[in-house]
Formats: structure tokens, sequence, C-alpha cells
């Protein structure tokens, strides 16, 4: 298999920034943006139906009722783009993606840095099983069914508080203790909306070496 190595393209203009991304460690979509191989600040506008890893639209928030049910979570080997067109880049198989070093049970913060903020209800954060694929398209298979890191925003119904309330801060960091991992795994971080049917999906390309 031929590799690629992330690189610079020229792109077109960019486009207006929206909503929010992982910026520390610097997700995929960063790292494609900066080298316009995604169209400028859609990195912060990865966004698809909430509730990964359902495959279908139409759900109830099972901890929050009142919230706007989902559309259809991205499509399996899209999960990285969001399915969004001009995003495609992402869920490529063969680029040699930018990866961080980091320890298994090691502690990391991870930053969100926002554009648009919403009323959320919860970030989810998953990982790659321990013999998934890398040559293979991100799929559900591929991950972990569960997340192994939530952070739930209790308060609801969400228009019975103010933006402020309901808002995360800007920016917003989560220390994620990581999961027991050798080499090479994919993290995904998704950002749920409690006043809309989306979520904002944010991919991560970790190398877990030795402590």
């Amino acid at each position: 298999m031929t590799t690629e190595k992330a690189g610079t393209a020229q792109r077109s203009a960019p486009i207006a920034p929206t909503h929010g991304s992982i910026a520390t460690p610097k997700s995929r979509a960063t790292f494609a943006e900066e080298r316009r191989f995604i169209d400028g600040n859609l990195h912060n506008g990865i966004e698809s139906g909430k509730f990964f890893p359902e495959t279908t639209g139409g759900l109830t928030d099972p901890y929050a009722k009142d919230d706007v049910t989902n559309i259809a979570p991205p499509a399996d080997g899209k999960i990285a783009s969001g399915e969004r067109p001009g995003a495609a880049y992402l869920d490529k198989t063969d680029v040699e993606w930018d990866k961080h070093d980091v320890a298994s049970g090691a502690s990391l913060d991870f930053v969100w840095s926002f554009s648009a903020r919403h009323k959320y209800r919860r970030f989810n954060y998953f990982i790659t099983k321990a013999d998934w694929n890398a040559g293979e398209p991100l799929t559900r298979a591929q991950f972990e069914p569960q997340p192994f890191a939530t952070f739930l925003n209790e308060l609801q119904p969400y228009w019975g508080f103010t933006d402020e309330q309901m808002w995360p801060a800007q920016p917003t960091t989560h220390t994620l203790k990581l999961p027991e991992r050798q080499g090479y795994h994919v993290l995904l971080g998704v950002w749920e909306i409690a006043e809309t049917d989306k979520a904002f999906y944010q991919v991560v390309d970790l190398n877990f070496v030795a402590k």
C-alpha cells in the first residue's frame, strides 16, 4: 500500500469558522486544515448526527428526553469527516497521519476551542480496539462500543437555563486517563448538542509508546 505523507496542498479560500474542535492535542482535522487539504476553518465544522455509535435518526437522548432528537450519525468509513464532503480527506486510509506520542494510563488534557458555542449535553471519548486494523476505514467495529470517558451536562431541560449556564467553557479542558494500548490508535471525541440534532466529531491520532 502506498502511503501519502501529509504535506501541503493548495485549496480554495477559507470558509467562515463554525462551532468547535480539539485544539490540543491537535486533531486530524486541524492538521489537515493547516496543510490546506481541507478548506480553512472546516476543522471547526465536522458536524453530523449525535448519539454515535447509533446508526439511525429520530432517537431520544436516554438521559435528557426533552433534548432535540438526532439525525443519523455518520456512516461507517466517514466518521472522521462527519460525512462532510469537503472533509472527505480525513477518511483516507493511505495517509501517514501526524501522531501524538502518549503512554498507556497517562493523564492527558484534551482542549476544545469554540468559534460558536451551543447548549450541550455531553462530550464522549472513544478509542479504537486493541486489535483494530489501521489499514481499513474507521468504522464502528474498529472502536470500542462504549466511550472510555464521558463529561455530562446534567442541566435539563436545556431551554430552562441560560446560554451561559448551558454553554461549554471557552476553552473546555478534559483530563483523560488513556486506556492501555500499544502503537498507533485513534481517539474520537464527540461533542453532543442538546438544542440541535447534531454533534461535532474530532479524530486525534495517537502513538502509544513505552513509559
